[in-house]
C-alpha cells in the first residue's frame, strides 16, 4: 500500500513542480527521532549540568528550523526595509542568534515570562507575536503589535514585557515578574535577557542579591555575542566569564549558536527554578551578524574573515540543518520547500507593513491607562489637549 502511494507522489511530481517535495521520500522513510552528542555546557557552583545526549524528534526539528528561518528572514526584510527608508529609528536585528530564542521557548511555557533588551524582535515572534505585526509595528502602522507607537525596541504580548530601551534596565524588571510568580504560588518562572554590554552594570548585580536571598524563580540569561556596541568583551570586562558573575548563584556556559544546547540547558535551568533553589545565570556564547544597530556598519571593530569564519562553522540554521540531514529526519528537498514558504510569508508581511495606514493622531495618547475612564492629556504645549482612552 505504501509503495502505491509513493508512486502516485511520484507521478504527481512529474506532473506539478510544487510536489517535487514529497518525489523523493515518503514520510515513513524519515527517522522520527535521533539521538545527538551535544556540547557539554561548563559549570559553575552546580554539582551536575545538562544533559549530553538528548533527543530531537523530526516534528520538533521541523518546527525549529522553521522558526528560526522565519527570525533571519525577518531581520533580513528589516535591514531592506530600513535601507529603503520605510523604518526609521533605532532598530537592532537578531541575525545569527535564533538559536538562543529557539532553545530557551523550546523548554519554557508560553505561561512563563519573559523579558528582554532592545534586540526583541525574534522574541515577540516565539511569544506570539505574528510576522505581519512585527513587521507592521516596525514601519509604525495601526496593525503593529504595539499600534504603531512602539517602534522596534517596544514590544510586547501576553507574557512578554518587551522590549526595553535602557541598557540593563529590563533586569531588576524581570526580577519583579518573579517575585510575582513566587507571592502567587503558580509555578511559573521569568527568564530575564541581558547582554555582554550590560553585564557590568551595578544594578544587575543588586538584582542578583535580591532573587538569591529570596529565592526568586528566575533565569538570568547573558546573551553574549563579544560585543558591547563596538567593544569587545576582552576590551569591556575584567572577566568574560559572566556564568560566574552570580558568585552566590549557580551558572551555565551554553554553546549560544546550537538550539539543542540551548534547549537542553534552559530545561536543567527551568527544573532548578521550580524546584524552589532560586534563581540560576545562564550565558549563551553567540555572535550577531549585524552591527549592533543598523548605524552601525559593523566592520570597523572586526574583520569580514571573522564574520564568514562563525558563519561557515556554526550558524545556527546550517548546524541545526547538519543535525537532521545526518540522520534522514529530513530531506533537503523539504526544508528548502520551507525556506520557500518563509519567503513568501515574509514577503506578504512587508507588504502589509508597507500599505497599512498609520494611526491617527488622536490615537496617540490612548492605552497609557488599563481600564480606567478618559482623560484628558496636554500636547507638546499648553493649547494642545490629547484624549486617552483605556
Amino acid at each position: 500500500m505504501l509503495a502505491t502511494i509513493a508512486s502516485v507522489f511520484r507521478v504527481s511530481a512529474q506532473r506539478n513542480g510544487a510536489a517535487l517535495i514529497m518525489s523523493a521520500h515518503t514520510f515513513t522513510d524519515f527517522t522520527t527521532q535521533a539521538t545527538f552528542e551535544i556540547k557539554k555546557c561548563d559549570l559553575f557552583k552546580l554539582d551536575e549540568g545538562p544533559a549530553t545526549q538528548v533527543v530531537l524528534t523530526r516534528d520538533e526539528g521541523l518546527q525549529y528550523y522553521r522558526t528560526i528561518q522565519i527570525m533571519r528572514r525577518m531581520e533580513l526584510k528589516a535591514d531592506q526595509l530600513y535601507k529603503q527608508k520605510m523604518i526609521r529609528g533605532f532598530c537592532h536585528l537578531y541575525d545569527g542568534q535564533e538559536a538562543c530564542a529557539v532553545g530557551l521557548e523550546a523548554s519554557i511555557n508560553l505561561s512563563d515570562h519573559l523579558i528582554t533588551a532592545y534586540r526583541a524582535h525574534g522574541y515577540t515572534y516565539t511569544r506570539g507575536g505574528t510576522v505581519k505585526e512585527i513587521m507592521a509595528e516596525l514601519t509604525g502602522r495601526r496593525g503593529g503589535i504595539a499600534k504603531g507607537k512602539g517602534g522596534s525596541m517596544h514590544m510586547y504580548c501576553k507574557n512578554f514585557y518587551g522590549g526595553n530601551g535602557i541598557i540593563g534596565a529590563q533586569v531588576p524588571l524581570g526580577a519583579g515578574v518573579a517575585l510575582a510568580c513566587k507571592y502567587l504560588g503558580n509555578n511559573e518562572l521569568c527568564v530575564c535577557l541581558y547582554g555582554d554590554g550590560a553585564a557590568n552594570q551595578g544594578q544587575i548585580f543588586e538584582t542578583y542579591n535580591m532573587a538569591a536571598l529570596w529565592k526568586l524563580p528566575v533565569i538570568f540569561v547573558c546573551e553574549n555575542n563579544r560585543y558591547g556596541m563596538g567593544t569587545s568583551v576582552e576590551r569591556a570586562a575584567a572577566s568574560t566569564d559572566y556564568y560566574k558573575r552570580g558568585e552566590f548563584i549557580p551558572g551555565l556556559r551554553v554553546d549560544g549558536m546550537d538550539v539543542l544546547c540551548v534547549r537542553e540547558a534552559t530545561r536543567f535551568a527551568a527544573d532548578h527554578c521550580r524546584s524552589g533553589k532560586g534563581p540560576i545565570l545562564m550565558e549563551l556564547q553567540t555572535y550577531r551578524y549585524h552591527g549592533h544597530s543598523m548605524s552601525d556598519p559593523g566592520l570597523s571593530y572586526r574583520t569580514r574573515e571573522e564574520i564568514r569564519e562563525v558563519r561557515s562553522k556554526s550558524d545556527p540554521i546550517s548546524m541545526l540543518k547538519d543535525h537532521m540531514l545526518s540522520q534522514n529526519m529530513a530531506s533537503v528537498e523539504e526544508l528548502k520547500g520551507i525556506d520557500v514558504e518563509v519567503r513568501k510569508e515574509i514577503e506578504d508581511a512587508a507588504q502589509f507593513a508597507t500599505t497599512d495606514p498609520e494611526p491617527p493622531l488622536e490615537e496617540l495618547c490612548n492605552h497609557i491607562f488599563y481600564n480606567e475612564p478618559p482623560f484628558e492629556v496636554r500636547g507638546t504645549n499648553p493649547w494642545t489637549k490629547l484624549k486617552s482612552i483605556s
